[in-house]
């Protein structure tokens, strides 16, 4: 059973932590240390801004940050008045940042001074709860039709005394995370406060983590790991946290040795970069105990191993909605392709066919499960009751992932059964990128989907039908998406044809484009040498 006090919120974990170390290091953000007396105070100071505001109880507020400071300020402001935090991408812009604005209903969104521009964009007028817009750093454009608060001025005129408590419970909401979404827009994951407390107890129990630990991590604060592990994570476990604002190669290693991190949490691409980059002056005085990156190939895992002598970890299973589904300690021998053993401390789970039966052990199934210990996963989808009861259908949430189980209890991911993909640790809606690349008036029809990539996880391919009289090139419709979708949602391959292929209901057989992968008729964006600027 999970060793976290079912009572513990974000609210509770962050007074335990002051109460036993309140002016040791916490967090470290290129050298803008925090420990947790200067945290909560800044928190504070936000929260104070937010009551301004009218934010209350239970409203939503968004951001739109990098890995800066004020991205967990808000958070603790939110939370410290019983609201709710929705951390958006930093690489959405147009409909995809539209979208979530308007489906979360947030009453204040703080952005980042050069992504203010992004908010200027967009048609306020369908965006009716949004009452206000603070800005961190110089705006890039002004935002006009909305009231606008510059973050400093707001922050230095706030107290950072106490604010009263405000009477959240382990069932009350932390934060949405946003997730793509296949036959339909994102949906927001609701995550209560037990859940992001519970996980970061979780992986601390999975990684062995002790609270002299230093996890350094690249990993955005919009998404829920480095919430997880590094913030409210911190709080649980008494670890500190090295968060930079974007991963550097070239600057991997002086910042693990500047901030004396024994811990590396990355994505299995920056693993890769790593691994393959030429030895760097700073990695001969590394204090790195374990990395932890997936999927982790064998040629990536060896280098770590014995190049740098760092262990590596790369067993676990998990979801926004539900996580850790299985693990392995990382001291333990995991099995090839396996990512460790069914968490059956904090979760049922089962394999099942399509009528909900279980599957014999080593068949392949769908992975669902259900919490042992009560908010401990994702509370449904917002202002989604059909989607949430589609998920839990038959009392257990249906992943959408299909595995297998071996006789010792190791789980085994095969594929994904929702056709969703995932591009270097982003989830990316084809749903959301189909209904963009349909606003070219060249576009007739068109698929997006996947092909595997040499850097693991997906690439991105999309398979269009032209109107009769269009001329557009393929590079030309690069060009065009380049500025209307995230940087990390950019195909690398587009393929013109006369037409998709069809069940006889009409919907487009993926999986048949996907087996097809890249043929001679097939752009290569980077094979041809189009680029663009990364925003």
């Amino acid at each position: 059973m999970s060793a976290l006090d079912p009572s513990t919120t974000v609210l509770t974990a962050l007074a335990s932590r002051l109460a036993r170390d309140p002016d040791g290091p916490y967090l470290d953000f290129e050298g803008d240390a925090y420990t947790t007396r200067a945290m909560d105070a800044a928190g504070n100071r936000c929260a104070r801004v937010l009551e301004a505001l009218g934010v209350g109880r239970g409203e939503r507020v968004a951001t739109l940050l990098e890995n800066v400071p004020e991205q967990v300020v808000s958070f603790f402001g939110a939370v410290k008045v019983g609201a709710i935090q929705v951390p958006v991408n930093t690489a959405y812009k147009g409909e995809f940042l539209r979208h979530q604005l308007a489906d979360s209903g947030a009453a204040v969104m703080i952005v980042q001074g050069d992504f203010a521009g992004r908010i200027a964009d967009l048609d306020l007028a369908t965006l009716p709860e949004l009452n206000a817009v603070v800005v961190v750093g110089e705006p890039d454009r002004a935002i006009d039709g909305i009231a606008v608060h510059d973050w400093a001025a707001a922050m230095a005129g706030a107290s950072d005394a106490a604010v009263p408590d405000p009477g959240v419970t382990p069932s009350d909401l932390a934060c949405f995370i946003y997730t793509a979404g296949t036959t339909g827009p994102s949906k927001g994951c609701m995550l209560p406060h037990h859940y992001v407390a519970s996980l970061g107890e979780q992986i601390a129990r999975a990684w062995e983590i002790r609270p002299d630990d230093c996890v350094f991590t690249p990993l955005p604060l919009f998404h829920f790991n480095a919430i997880s592990v590094c913030v409210v994570g911190g709080l649980v476990n008494g670890h500190s946290a090295a968060i930079v604002r974007r991963f550097s190669v070239s600057n991997f290693w002086p910042e693990v040795v500047r901030t004396n991190s024994t811990i590396a949490s990355l994505l299995g691409s920056l693993a890769i970069l790593v691994g393959d980059a030429e030895d760097n002056p700073a990695q001969a005085d590394h204090r790195l105990r374990l990395c932890v990156a997936a999927p982790m190939p064998p040629a990536t895992d060896e280098a770590w191993r014995t190049r740098f002598g760092v262990p590596t970890f790369s067993a676990g299973f998990g979801l926004t909605e539900a996580s850790l589904i299985s693990a392995l300690p990382a001291r333990e021998q995991n099995k090839p392709g396996a990512a460790g053993r069914l968490n059956q401390d904090d979760f049922e789970v089962l394999l099942v066919d399509d009528d909900d039966q279980p599957v014999p052990t080593g068949e392949i199934g769908e992975i669902v499960c259900r919490p042992r210990n009560p908010n401990s996963m994702f509370q449904g989808y917002w202002r989604r009751p059909e989607d949430t009861l589609a998920a839990f259908r038959n009392l257990w949430f249906h992943t959408g992932d299909l595995g297998k189980v071996d006789e010792d209890g190791f789980l085994f991911f095969v594929d994904r059964k929702k056709d969703y993909l995932r591009r270097r640790g982003e989830n990316i809606s084809s749903f959301e990128m189909e209904r963009v690349f349909h606003g070219h008036d060249a576009i007739n029809d068109v698929a997006v989907h996947s092909v595997p990539s040499d850097m693991g996880e997906d690439d991105l391919k999309v398979t269009a039908v032209l109107n009769p009289d269009a001329t557009v090139t393929e590079e030309e419709l690069c060009a065009w998406v380049v500025e209307r979708v995230p940087y990390f949602a950019v195909p690398r391959y587009i393929e013109f044809r006369d037409d998709l292929p069809r069940n006889p209901v009409g919907r487009v057989l993926k999986y048949q484009l996907r087996d097809e992968g890249v043929t001679e008729a097939t752009w290569d964006r980077e094979q041809s040498g189009f680029t663009f600027e990364r925003r």
